[in-house]
């Protein structure tokens, strides 16, 4: 059974883990911003979602559009050739982790 946490903006139990950090949430604006995604809200995103195909329903061509944005927002170069893109893009969760992890300052 997953553990509920109260939300006090919205004083709704959410599963525990759902959340976004301050950075996935910064990233989920870009994701919003960069594909228009204008019925969707950065915060409503499930951070553990998978991003392509079900899930945010993303395809390649938004996934390409995506990796672009990440590249002039954090100077991070994510390329299609990279044997960890299936982890990397798994999940917004796994996506700004690795961003983060090879941010450039």
């Amino acid at each position: 059974m997953q553990q509920l946490k109260s939300v006090p903006s919205t004083g709704t139990p959410e599963p525990e883990g759902r959340a976004l950090s301050p950075d996935e949430l910064e990233l989920a604006r870009l994701v919003v911003t960069a594909l228009n995604l204008e019925d969707l809200k950065p915060d409503e995103i499930d951070p553990e979602a998978p991003l392509y195909g079900e899930g945010l329903g993303l395809d390649s061509i938004d996934i390409l559009e995506m990796s672009l944005a990440i590249s002039k927002a954090y100077g991070v170069q994510l390329r299609s050739d990279d044997p960890d893109n299936e982890r990397v893009f798994r999940s917004l969760r796994s996506l700004a982790a690795h961003v983060q992890a090879r941010r450039a300052t």
